[in-house]
């Protein structure tokens, strides 16, 4: 099979892969974030934070949305640490992130032993206005190597902004990332090489490595979305052609 998809807590079945024996890291962890106080940070579930009162679906919840900001930065560097040791040598780490999570993440990202390379941007076009104050359209990727940057092992041409409006149509997750973005992201690992994401979700970025060619190793600790994320990866295993998720209305 082109896919391993770990059914637990990420540390757990980070631990239980080899050294130097993946690609590249690309992950959209819980952010722990939103909220004016304390309190509404970690005492909201993932729904009350990300999702729109008038909101017109109805997603399940996922688990780890209660860290305050010391203890997020903490965990997510064990998670990077060990995703570090599971990483080649030159090989990449794209971890998304919002804008007061940002400089939690690069100070993990270091702290791990990655080299910090720089932050790309994922902008939303249909983002919701916020009178008297600037638009929050973009979401961040902070992305860094194991060692050296080696631009012969793999030499794309990546932008660092990336404008798509998240999946509307057939949308499962509440933080889903639009899978055309993805498909982009994954081709920073070589061709036939292997894509990590220790928080798999409903498993775009696993979708997304398929389809490119790409090997896939994930883990989900929510067995609700473990499911969906399964069903789309062996979908994405026979399905030549498909339909992007139109622009949101």
């Amino acid at each position: 099979m082109p896919y391993t998809l770990y059914r637990g807590d990420a540390l757990t079945a980070l631990a239980g892969i080899p050294d130097n024996s993946v690609d590249a890291v690309i992950t959209d962890p819980p952010y722990n974030s939103g909220g004016r106080t304390s309190s509404e940070r970690t005492g909201r579930s993932a729904r009350a934070k990300y999702t729109s009162a008038d909101a017109e679906h109805d997603l399940a919840n996922f688990p780890g949305e209660n860290r305050d900001q010391r203890s997020y930065g903490f965990w997510l560097t064990l998670l990077l640490t060990e995703s570090y040791r599971a990483t080649v040598e030159s090989g990449t780490a794209l971890v998304f992130t919002d804008w007061r999570q940002l400089p939690t993440t690069t100070d993990a990202l270091q702290a791990a032993g990655w080299t910090w390379r720089g932050i790309a941007s994922w902008h939303k076009p249909v983002s919701r206005p916020q009178k008297g104050r600037l638009k929050q359209s973009c979401e961040y990727i902070v992305w860094g190597t194991k060692g050296p940057v080696d631009a012969n092992r793999n030499p794309v041409y990546l932008p660092g902004l990336y404008t798509a409006s998240q999946p509307r149509k057939g949308r499962v997750h509440i933080t889903q990332k639009p899978v055309e973005v993805m498909q982009e992201l994954v081709k920073i690992c070589p061709p036939g090489g292997t894509v990590l994401d220790p928080f798999t979700g409903s498993g775009t970025t696993g979708v997304a490595a398929l389809r490119e060619g790409r090997q896939f190793i994930g883990a989900e600790l929510s067995d609700h979305y473990a499911d969906i994320a399964e069903q789309r990866l062996r979908n994405a295993l026979t399905q030549e052609d498909f339909e992007l998720a139109g622009p949101e209305e």
